[in-house]
Order: structure tokens, then C-alpha cells, then sequence
């Protein structure tokens, strides 16, 4: 349902001017309340504390001791009771607090018995003075009730003066005066409400209803013009067969001197543009349109390039492998690979591209490419990055660079020889383990410096060993608060099942990364590779 502008300015004045009339009556009755609240409050203590002291303490202690009365018994009584008739006090009272009920030592109430045993209602602690507080019951109205402790010499309280006012007169005049205040309040909201009605009307609703008018005329003329692309609005003819390049809008006259002539103003000028913008956004959306396709194909090409079928070597079983590959936009600079040199020579690659986008992933397909031609020429590692490194370095002003890590496995012994381009070094579990990291000096990153020379490295794999690589797009995976992911987290996710298949273990730190980001964006490119040896 469609409200219009005057509509929503009358509404929102009457709920401002009411919340202000409801929030001003609020604080005005309850200064009142406070007030009187505290006067009685005051007074009840004070009597109690008066009343304390005009007794004979002697004699209410041995009332409490001995829960017998003498002959002083009505005459203490009368002191209480000349003190509640000049104060027009409801009931004065002294009560001995026990654990659970109170007894009666002395009471202005003829009704109420010496030694009357009533259930503790309100405990008060010896460490406190006195106790002031207000109620209401069906039997007595709203009272106003004081407790202040008579204490020995020893300090130890022995009995509660008590002092109860009746409040049922007070509760009465808050109602009277709640009510004159919402009279008055009311009848002044209802002048405010007029008075700004009419303002905001002839101020606010009419010249931006002008300027509603004149944009729909604008747009309705604009649809109906016969095909012509006009930079400064519609064409209208008038009489005589003449044309002219005045719209509606251009011929506002809105003189309100404020923000909303300014906003007539600002809509001429926005028409002479309008025409001129929406053709450029057309330019920019149709090129935006053919770029997302042409991205989506490169999204593709990319994703075909990298082995997606698993399990890889169905007809192998001397070992397991399995990789992933999650870009953080379209296209991605991470890349993983794996293939047999020969019969009994697995390599596998995991690598870097510095920067994101489509430049990164066109210097990862050139840095695979080289990568596996040279490994399928059965080179051995160094010799595949150190050749790779070369001709990644010519011509590469874009001074992009690669982190890589390379491996080429001799499937009958398990002897597993390595190179590391500045990777992140991968982690190793042996057989019955847990999860280590294999640490190597790493060596110059790929397509850095030319003439860079690559150590090797090896180690032997036993049957039930397994290797974990990935990119840095895992350990700085980072959540809403800036923190990272880490080492740390990674190698405690690995090794909460150490033993699970490589195709099930990559997808559970995953998830644990996942569950540590959030809802914050991806950062960077997440690769990852498992490999696990099982032997001939």
C-alpha cells in the first residue's frame, strides 16, 4: 500500500509530538513520584529512628529476652503511640528478627498480640542501619515502611523499629496530577501538530510533489518521443509546428531558498546529462557483459588445465593422490599438477603465482606448461626449475614471480627427491605419526633472478607415509578479526585424524579453514595436495 509524502509527514509528526508528549509526561511524573517517594521515605526513617531512641532500650531488650511484659509495658506502648498520632503514622511496631519469622515485642495496633509470630517477608542483614522500602497489599494499601536496627552496647541489633505511613493519599494525587499533565500536554501537541503541518505542506510536500510531477512528465515524454536521442530531454512541440528542448523539468520554479530549490536546481542539470550517461553505462554494461563470459571461459580453461578426475591412477595401487584448487576471484595464480614421468616416476608440483587475476593465471599456465615439459623430459628436479627459471625470467616485465615446490617420486623404493622455489614447506606424516613439517633450506623463487641454481633434497617414504603441500593461501586465510589461520591451526586440523584418506582430509581442512574465516572474503587462492605412499 502506496502512502503518500503528506501522509507520512502528518503520521510522522503526530508519533514524533507523541513520543515527545509521552517521554515529557514519563519524566514529569516520575520527578513527582521520585519526590514524594523519597520525602515519605525520609520521614518513615526518621520517625523510626526518633522513636528508637525515645524508648526505654533496657526494657525492649528484656521484652525480647524474656517475651514477657511488667508494668513499663503500657507505658513504653504510649510513647510509640503519642509518636504516631503527631506524625499521622499508620502503625509503629517492634519486631525481633529471627531466621525465618518475626515476633511481635511491641505494636501501636490493638489488634496485634505481644509475641506474635509472623513469616520472615522482608530479611534485614546486621550490617545494615536501616531498611526503607514501599509496598502494596490488599490488606493495607500502599504504605511506605521503615526498618532501623536498636542495637546493644555491644553494636549487636536486638530488635527492628518499624514505622509504616500510608501512601494511599500520595498514590491519589500522582493520579490527579498525571492527569492535568496529559491534558496539558495533549492540547499542546495537537496545536504543535497543526502548525507543523501546515508548514512542512507548504514548505516540504508541495514543491517536491512539483518536482515528482515534472520527473514522471519527463520520463513519460522522453518514452514517447519518436526515436531521438536528445541530450537535453524530450522534444515537445507547440503550437505552430515549432519545436523547442524545454521539458518539464526545466521549467520548475520552485523559490523555497532551502535544500529543496536546491534539488530542483540540481535535477535540471542531471536531465542535460541523463541522455549522455545512459549511453555510456550501455557502452560499460556490454563490455562488463562480454568480459564476465570471456572470464567465465578462462574460469573454465583453467580448471580443465589442472587433474580434476580422481581417483587420478585407478590402476595403480602403489599410492593415493588428491588435490584442490579454490581461486579467491575468477580465475586464480595457484596451481597444482601431477603425472607419471615414466612407470616408476610419479612428480607432483604445487606453485604460486605472485598477484591475482587473469595476469597471474596466464603466468601460471606458462609456468606449468614449462614445469611438466622439462619433468617429462626426465630431468631431475633441479635441473626442471633451474631450466623453468630461465625462461620465465625472459621477457617477463611484468616481474611476476613463481613459489613452487616439486617432487618426483620412484614408486618401487619410495625414494622421494624434492625441490623447493621459496614454497611453503610441506608436512610429513610417517607411517603410525603424526604430522611434521619437512623442513628444507628453500631456494630462489622462479622467474626472480636469472641464472639461479635449485639444491635437491630427498628423503625415503615408507608404506603409510603421507606428504601434505599447499599454497599460503591457507595458513593466512584470515577471519573478521585480521587473524590468520597459521601453522599452528593447520597442523593441529591434520593431525585431529592423521589417518583419514587424502580425498577426505583435504576436504575436512577445508572446512576447518571455512569455519575459522566466517563470513569474512577469501584472500587469496586456497591449493592444496596429499599424496600418500602405500608401496609395491
Amino acid at each position: 500500500m502506496k502512502i503518500s509524502l503528506r501522509m507520512k509527514a502528518v503520521l510522522g509528526i503526530i508519533c514524533m509530538s507523541v513520543i515527545i508528549s509521552a517521554t515529557a509526561v514519563a519524566l514529569s511524573y516520575r520527578t513527582y513520584a521520585n519526590t514524594m517517594d523519597e520525602h515519605y521515605m525520609t520521614l518513615a526513617t526518621d520517625l523510626a529512628y526518633t522513636a528508637s531512641e525515645m524508648v526505654d532500650e533496657e526494657k525492649i531488650q528484656q521484652y525480647v529476652q524474656t517475651l514477657t511484659q511488667d508494668d513499663e509495658y503500657d507505658k513504653q506502648l504510649d510513647i510509640l503511640r503519642r509518636i504516631q498520632s503527631a506524625n499521622n503514622v499508620d502503625c509503629i511496631y517492634i519486631l525481633e528478627m529471627r531466621e525465618t519469622e518475626t515476633c511481635t515485642i511491641m505494636d501501636t495496633d490493638p489488634e496485634m498480640e505481644f509475641g506474635h509470630v509472623d513469616p520472615l517477608v522482608q530479611p534485614m542483614a546486621q550490617e545494615d542501619d536501616a531498611l526503607v522500602y514501599i509496598s502494596n497489599t490488599d490488606s493495607y494499601g500502599w504504605l511506605c515502611s521503615s526498618m532501623v536496627w536498636m542495637r546493644d552496647d555491644s553494636g549487636h541489633g536486638y530488635a527492628v523499629m518499624c514505622v509504616d505511613i500510608s501512601m494511599n493519599d500520595v498514590m491519589a494525587d500522582r493520579m490527579e496530577f498525571l492527569r492535568v499533565v496529559l491534558i496539558a500536554i495533549l492540547l499542546a501537541m495537537i496545536a504543535a501538530c497543526i502548525v507543523l503541518v501546515l508548514l512542512v505542506n507548504r514548505f516540504v510536500v508541495n514543491p517536491i510533489n512539483q518536482v515528482a510531477r515534472a520527473a514522471l512528465q519527463y520520463v513519460s515524454d522522453r518514452r514517447t518521443s519518436e526515436g531521438s536521442s536528445i541530450s537535453t530531454g524530450p522534444r515537445r512541440t507547440v503550437s505552430g509546428g515549432s519545436s523547442e528542448e524545454r521539458s518539464a523539468i526545466s521549467q520548475l520554479n520552485i523559490h523555497t531558498g532551502d535544500e529543496i530549490q536546491a534539488l530542483s536546481e540540481a535535477i535540471k542539470t542531471m536531465e542535460l546529462e541523463i541522455n549522455e550517461y545512459i549511453q555510456d553505462l550501455t557502452t560499460v554494461t556490454a563490455e562488463k557483459e562480454r568480459i564476465g563470459a570471456e572470464l567465465n571461459v578462462a574460469t573454465q580453461i583453467q580448471a580443465d588445465m589442472l587433474p580434476r578426475i580422481f581417483p587420478a591412477f585407478p590402476e595403480r595401487t602403489e599410492f593415493d593422490i588428491y588435490a584442490t584448487m579454490n581461486p579467491a576471484k575468477e580465475v586464480g595464480g595457484d596451481f597444482y599438477d601431477f603425472f607419471l614421468v615414466d612407470d616408476d616416476h610419479l612428480a607432483v608440483v604445487i606453485a604460486d603465482v605472485s598477484g591475482k587475476g587473469v595476469p597471474a593465471a596466464l603466468f601460471m599456465v606458462i609456468a606449468k606448461t614449462l614445469i611438466k615439459n622439462h619433468a617429462q623430459n626426465k630431468e631431475n628436479p633441479g635441473a626442471v626449475f633451474t631450466q623453468t627459471n630461465e625462461q620465465l625470467c625472459e621477457g617477463n616485465d611484468a616481474g611476476l614471480f613463481v613459489t613452487a615446490w616439486m617432487g618426483i617420486l620412484e614408486i618401487s623404493t619410495g625414494k622421494f627427491t624434492y625441490v623447493n622455489a621459496g614454497h611453503n614447506p610441506p608436512l610429513l606424516k610417517r607411517a603410525g605419526g603424526q604430522f611434521e613439517w619437512l623442513k628444507s633450506r628453500p631456494g630462489f623463487v622462479l622467474a626472480g633472478m636469472e641464472g639461479v641454481r635449485y639444491r635437491e633434497n630427498t628423503l625415503h617414504l615408507e608404506p603409510g607415509d603421507r606428504l601434505y603441500l599447499y599454497t599460503d593461501g591457507v595458513t593466512e586465510a584470515t577471519n573478521g578479526a585480521q587473524e590468520l589461520f597459521g601453522e599452528e591451526r593447520l597442523q593441529q586440523a591434520l593431525n585431529d585424524n592423521p589417518d583419514l584418506p587424502v580425498e577426505e582430509l583435504l576436504p575436512k581442512i577445508k572446512r576447518s579453514i571455512d569455519t575459522f574465516v566466517g563470513d569474512a572474503d577469501q584472500f587469496d587462492d586456497i591449493t592444496m595436495l596429499g599424496l600418500s605412499y602405500k608401496g609395491v
